[in-house]
């Protein structure tokens, strides 16, 4: 189907913002200018809203603790946020943490990992799973129910909620019990039907995807790695369950789809939607596009029949 009008129209908003000329210009210079772009929320109030610096393989690792009203304790989500490992915070991620948070009833943990380039792959991966492995340790603290602990993200944090989940399950990590990925970077590779369809005027370009490949691979040869490229990875067993969301007009479309596929060939039972007439990083936009309050919604049920189920 066509892009949403409403899409339409915060596309039409971004372009009249000017483009960013990526490769020309450094990182730093880039996060500044790509916070300032328009279509973000503001999102709705939290009972609680704390940060905090927790102990991290690099050093102190921030993190920003949400916490919904209602009694505890409550389900956890430790939180990743996109921008292609080199791009955005937890500001940037704000109003997502908080429709979840509230949306399905659970603390969340957002988590501000370290960036490439100066901090190169496998930091960001390394850095969640600390925060993921702190959380559960320190749950009753937190207010969150240990056996209801779940990882989500978006685009490169999405590629990062699923690497974690294959980090803990190799490493005897925490019991997770849903992961929830959206529209996330599986794979290095830039070859896909939804790459050639939506590489170019929907927001993130195939252009953006290598330099943010770049700046986050210390090789070439580290694309090859399942903790870079999950998709790749030879056995998706015993995954906790998945809910996979995809964009129509994003290239991330079919990776997503991929590894959605791949999680439910592996038995790792595995909900994929894909949103007819959006752009990539729709979710992050539901005060602006109503299928993305759509998307929001969603996620946050499934996230609540997950927590639900684990508590049975």
């Amino acid at each position: 189907m066509p892009l949403d009008p409403e899409a339409q129209s915060v596309l039409a908003t971004m372009s009249a913002a000017g483009e960013i000329d990526f490769f020309s210009l450094p990182p730093a210079v880039v996060r500044e200018n790509f916070g300032a772009m328009p279509g973000s929320n503001s999102g709705p109030a939290c009972a609680k809203v704390e940060d905090r610096t927790i102990p991290g393989p690099g050093g102190p690792l921030p993190v920003r603790i949400y916490v919904p009203e209602g009694p505890g304790p409550k389900p956890g989500l430790v939180y990743f946020h996109g921008g292609g490992f080199v791009l955005c915070g937890l500001d940037t991620h704000d109003s997502t943490c908080r429709e979840l948070a509230n949306g399905a009833g659970c603390v969340v943990v957002s988590v501000d990992y370290r960036l490439a380039p100066e901090a190169k792959f496998p930091a960001a991966p390394e850095d969640c799973y600390a925060a993921t492995c702190w959380t559960a340790e320190h749950a009753p603290e937190l207010g969150i129910d240990p056996a209801r602990l779940a990882v989500a993200g978006d685009s490169a944090g999405g590629n990062l909620a699923a690497v974690v989940s294959l980090m803990a399950r190799d490493r005897m990590g925490p019991a997770l019990v849903h992961q929830l990925l959206i529209y996330p970077v599986t794979d290095h590779g830039l070859e896909t039907v939804s790459y050639k369809e939506n590489g170019e005027g929907y927001f993130l370009t195939t252009g953006m995807m290598k330099w943010f490949w770049h700046h986050y691979l210390a090789s070439e040869q580290d694309g090859a790695n399942p903790l870079a490229s999950p998709l790749r990875a030879e056995d998706l067993r015993d995954l906790p369950p998945a809910t996979v969301l995809t964009a129509q007009y994003d290239p991330l479309r079919d990776e997503g789809h991929a590894y959605a596929e791949k999680l439910r060939k592996a038995g790792v039972p595995t909900a994929y939607t894909s949103y007819d007439g959006v752009f990539h990083g729709f979710f992050g936009m539901t005060e602006l596009i109503p299928r993305a309050r759509r998307a929001v919604d969603d996620a946050c049920a499934a996230l609540r029949q997950a927590f639900g189920a684990s508590a049975r």
